[in-house]
């Protein structure tokens, strides 16, 4: 079946390869990495955040990483950031958390990925379900998202 994320590549003609797996919640990024025979590093998480601007920013990381808030925060000329509640994200972006994708949120938030991603061609990241992954080019998710790049990970 395909997701929000999978119909709007679609709609705009981007090529990309997805690999579905059993979904478990007790799975981690690195896990999950692990099962696409891939490095940590060449698969992303996506986390959303709000400033006290009430804005929202997503965020994607390798999932061997974390979000350095401080450093997210200044990326997007914001004194500071807070992850946004788990039971949020739905009500926001029209994910749940496990499938969170940066494409095709209900909303076009702003959205950054991690410097590291610029050593990649293409990259790994949520389908926008619990269970599948994507892959495509960086070029292309830039054109999809408008997404800026920044060292925002520890």
């Amino acid at each position: 079946m395909k997701t929000n994320a999978m119909r709007l590549l679609d709609l705009h003609k981007i090529e990309y390869e997805s690999f579905e797996y059993t979904p478990d919640q007790k799975l981690t990024g690195e896990d999950i990495a692990k099962l696409l025979n891939e490095e940590p590093s060449h698969c992303f998480k996506t986390l959303v955040t709000q400033a006290k601007s009430k804005n929202y920013y997503v965020f994607l990381v390798p999932v061997n990483k974390e979000l350095n808030l401080k450093k997210a925060a200044s990326s997007v000329n914001e004194k500071n950031l807070e992850m946004i509640p788990f039971k949020n994200l739905l009500k926001v972006t029209g994910y749940i958390h496990g499938g969170c994708s940066p494409i095709g949120m209900i909303k076009d938030y702003k959205v950054t990925l991690d410097s590291s991603a610029l050593n990649y061609e293409k990259i790994y990241l949520s389908g926008g379900r619990v269970g599948l992954q994507i892959k495509l080019k960086l070029s292309d998710l830039e054109e999809i998202t408008h997404c800026a790049f920044a060292d925002i990970s520890n």
